[in-house]
């Protein structure tokens, strides 16, 4: 396209300016001509040979040119206005004069005519005659060296073209080549993907915009890896989890068909709390499913936040004591949220649960609720194992064991925090993981303030009542579990 506009651009200075350049040099030729003939007949006073030896020394120099010079003070239609033609053929058989080459009819672009004016320049001033310039063979005013100079500028043109082309064509190619290449690599990655290669990757590095895809794209494979195994380590875990009752009921129930054992409480007993461990297990991921599926519609309560963690650690103080921990409660005046009381309730109780889990005998848990200036705030800190920060990464995984070795006695579950993070999710806020190996771990819910005067008109009108929650009686379990919710 650059070398069509090019050799379209160059055709029209051609055509226009190219002929104006020759007219120009045409016309100089005939003024030049013209006036040195004035001046050799100021001095003969006639159109002699010596006076027309301008005209004759101009054809000789430039013979690609026709030349005529007329006499006004003859008559125009006779013959002998006519002084001087260089293009004059003459009859040979009779001497009579002949046929001139001069165009008939000439238009302003094929001929050039300047008056030959003596005494320029003063009162006596007139205009004795005419020197006409035309090119022999041409309808324009371009002779034969400027028609070639065209026609090789043409040629050089078209070659240039040419060239312009084929480097652009091969440059192109490389530069497309190179374009494509990690385009290529990035689809051959994404079917080795399909194929079930988890592991390929486009290794692809740098600063323009192809790099950074390919680099986001190996970021997105990591996280599908990541998430296959979380899959497979789930279906494993919930295989085991399943599985260990299971073998408990039928080993007992066919003990007691066999005779071995007696249908005794004791052994119906034993079956009755496999039972209870696999509806734990079904209820837990059924709550988890239905939360990440937005199944249960969420109450909408103005709740005091520190009155009801209040409630939850009575129920709780007991089961920690038992554990052999020590837990205090700090908590701000008037921190109140816009949300579900019972969530809130259960993703509190399930970081105290989880604290007491993972914290030695001995140790110690603190619960702590402030207010910001936009979020209130939920924190469980314990002194147990802790995280690093790779386990943090990991910690809301469901089924994600910060201690993966140990078995599962009392239903932990590993959804516990999967759960907490759903019910944040719905309220608007976030979960916030601190901690180091060996030192402890905080876990920090945040919530948005409930403000009176942010909220919608529709609120407005009906005012949410403020949930006041008493303490609940409930017998915590007292048998200490093992494993990380």
């Amino acid at each position: 396209m650059t070398a069509l506009v090019a050799i379209g651009v160059v055709s029209f200075v051609w055509e226009q300016h190219f002929q104006t350049y020759t007219r120009d040099n045409i016309e100089r030729t005939a003024q030049q001509v013209a006036q040195d003939i004035a001046e050799n007949y100021e001095k003969s006073g006639t159109f002699d040979a010596q006076t027309l030896a301008p005209a004759r020394y101009m054809v000789n120099v430039t013979p690609s040119i026709g030349m005529r010079v007329v006499d006004n003070l003859v008559p125009a239609n006779s013959e002998a206005s006519i002084v001087f033609d260089s293009t004059l053929i003459e009859n040979e058989e009779d001497g009579a004069d002949g046929v001139s080459l001069i165009p008939k009819h000439a238009k302003p672009e094929q001929m050039v005519t300047v008056p030959i004016v003596i005494d320029q320049g003063q009162p006596s001033e007139q205009a004795v005659g005419s020197v006409s310039v035309w090119v022999l063979g041409s309808d324009t005013l371009l002779r034969s060296t400027d028609e070639e100079f065209r026609d090789k500028s043409y040629q050089a043109m078209f070659f240039a073209a040419a060239m312009a082309i084929l480097l652009a064509s091969c440059i192109g190619f490389l530069f497309a080549r190179n374009l494509v290449s990690p385009i290529n690599r990035m689809t051959k990655t994404a079917k080795a993907i399909k194929e079930g290669d988890l592991s390929a990757r486009t290794d692809l590095h740098g600063e323009d915009e192809i790099a950074r895809l390919g680099e986001t794209f190996d970021e997105m494979a990591d996280s599908v890896e990541k998430d296959r195994e979380l899959e497979r380590r789930l279906t494993t875990d919930v295989a085991h989890e399943l599985r260990t009752p299971l073998m408990a009921i039928q080993s007992t129930v066919e003990a007691m068909v066999d005779g071995v054992f007696e249908a005794d409480p004791e052994h119906l007993e034993t079956v009755n709390s496999e039972v209870q461990r696999l509806s734990r297990l079904v209820d837990s991921l059924l709550k988890l499913s239905r939360l990440e599926n937005r199944a249960n519609p969420m109450k909408e309560e103005v709740v005091d936040v520190g009155q009801l963690i209040s409630g939850i650690i009575a129920t709780h103080d007991a089961f920690v004591t038992d554990s052999g921990l020590t837990l205090e409660y700090q908590a701000d005046d008037d921190v109140r949220v816009l949300g579900d009381a019972d969530m809130i309730r259960q993703a509190t109780a399930n970081l105290i649960s989880n604290a007491v889990r993972y914290t030695p005998e001995g140790g110690h848990i603190t619960v702590e609720v402030k207010r910001g200036d936009l979020m209130a705030s939920i924190a469980v800190r314990d002194t147990g194992i802790g995280l690093s920060p790779e386990e943090a990464k990991m910690v809301f995984s469901r089924f994600w064991r910060a201690d993966a070795g140990r078995n599962r006695e009392s239903g932990g579950l590993g959804i516990g925090l999967a759960v907490v993070k759903e019910i944040v999710d719905r309220h608007g806020g976030w979960v916030q993981v601190e901690g180091r190996k060996n030192e402890g771990a905080c876990f920090t819910i945040h919530i948005p303030l409930y403000d009176e005067g942010r909220q919608p008109k529709a609120r407005q009108q009906k005012q949410p009542k403020l949930q006041k929650v008493p303490r609940a009686k409930e017998k915590p379990q007292k048998s200490r579990p093992k494993g990380r919710k």
